[in-house]
């Protein structure tokens, strides 16, 4: 397989928590307790001053004078010393200004990040962490913070936490009045340390004493449906994802699987590297995705002919599935290596590469448009499945959609058993 880039593909926006009946399989997957994303980036080392970098003179664009810029902000910031009543935090007051100036472009991906959103991004990306194995949520309503789903074999699991505990202090400090962001932070720590963790259940409080360890996010997650039908649900393109992937095509090939349903719905989409590794593994030789800068620089990925995965295959999306899991969706598509099923994807077409500022701090800025082997672009507009299927809205009455309610996994499980998906063949 052909190299894309050497640079580290990862992600960037929170998304919400997913309602469909995965929900009842995985034990209520959700990523609201980490900065997870809907966003197709590149990250690399780049500081401001180094080469590479096309200034607003020689790249020919308008420039806004320095000297006057300096001048204004002196001016504004002695108008703050001599007449704002409150007291003023100046570091905050600088982040802001360095946000402000990404915000002007207009573009909701182009953002900067503090040192500590830029710790958490990276940490978020690579699916993996120091501390308890456990997901998180918070009701913006009320404040309480649950435990949604404590990971398999991890310490939290370990130590009896289980889903749907409601914590109340760390480390014996009351948590009623703080952000999630905040708990989390208080219960991340070292491998090997201890932390405290008290939680309401059945209308007591219990007491654990948790060790922290190191943290493999599972963001692939599979079963067999019937003796012939495989599933796959995949959460996330994380840099763990693509090995959890492959275990999981061997697993479901050891257990008999000739059909496979592929679920990429509510999966706000991740690494470029992953989603490609995970393509390669099932398309044959070809061009998997290109990008193109605005300078018309082209970067082609491409599957080699080792491996590919020919058997009647659906790939179940929605209006949720972006960026990577539209990628994958899309080259699968002009393949006619899989039937999408569902309905139209998110839409997001454009690639974003992280900055490192050198201090800590960075920039995350729209470099580039996405294509698909058969070079549309598809921001704005989406992907649409083969055979669009909605999900009766009364299904979400009890908040979970069962597996029998599901629409369109029991479409995709109709084609795949009438023989009306056979499987992709390669074009000589």
């Amino acid at each position: 397989m052909q190299d894309y880039n050497r640079d580290e593909y990862s992600m960037d926006d929170a998304y919400e928590e997913k309602r469909h009946w995965r929900r009842g399989f995985f034990s209520g997957i959700l990523t609201v307790a980490f900065i997870a994303a809907a966003g197709l980036l590149v990250y690399t080392v780049l500081n401001l001053g180094s080469a590479g970098f096309r200034t607003a003179e020689n790249s020919g664009s308008a420039s806004v004078g320095s000297s006057q810029v300096e001048q204004k902000t002196e001016r504004l910031k002695a108008l703050i010393d001599q007449y704002y009543l409150d007291d003023v935090d100046e570091s905050a007051m600088v982040e802001g200004m360095y946000a402000g100036m990404l915000n002007g472009l207009g573009d909701p991906y182009t953002v900067y990040y503090t040192e500590e959103e830029f710790n958490a991004l990276m940490e978020s990306t690579s699916g993996e962490y120091k501390g308890i194995g456990a997901l998180m949520s918070q009701n913006i309503e009320t404040g309480i913070i649950t435990i949604t789903r404590p990971f398999e074999g991890c310490p939290a699991q370990q130590a009896g936490i289980i889903a749907g505990d409601i914590i109340t202090k760390v480390n014996g400090q009351d948590v009623g009045s703080m952000e999630l962001s905040e708990v989390v932070a208080m219960i991340k720590g070292e491998a090997g340390t201890t932390v405290d963790i008290t939680v309401y259940r059945d209308r007591e409080e219990l007491d654990f004493t948790v060790e922290r360890a190191d943290i493999q996010v599972p963001t692939v997650n599979s079963k067999m449906l019937d003796d012939k039908i495989g599933y796959i649900y995949v959460m996330e393109f994380d840099e763990v994802t693509a090995d959890q992937f492959h275990d999981a095509l061997e697993d479901l090939k050891s257990q008999g699987m000739e059909q496979l349903v592929i679920d990429l719905r509510d999966n706000p989409g991740g690494s470029l590297d992953t989603v490609i590794q995970m393509l390669d593994e099932i398309l044959p030789e070809g061009l998997l995705v290109y990008t193109e800068d605005k300078y018309g620089n082209r970067e082609e990925a491409t599957s080699d002919a080792e491996n590919y995965l020919s058997l009647p295959m659906t790939v179940l999306v929605n209006g949720n599935s972006a960026s990577a899991s539209e990628i994958f969706a899309g080259a699968v598509k002009d393949y006619h290596w899989a039937t999408l099923v569902g309905t139209t994807t998110y839409g997001k077409g454009i690639v974003q590469r992280i900055f490192d500022l050198g201090d800590g701090t960075a920039a995350k800025i729209t470099i580039s448009k996405y294509y698909t082997p058969a070079g549309n672009n598809i921001h704005g507009i989406g992907i649409e499945p083969d055979v669009e299927v909605e999900i009766p809205t009364e299904a979400y009455d009890d908040g979970v959609v069962t597996e029998d309610e599901d629409a369109q996994l029991q479409k995709a499980l109709e084609l795949l058993r009438s023989g009306q998906v056979t499987a992709g063949e390669v074009q000589q």
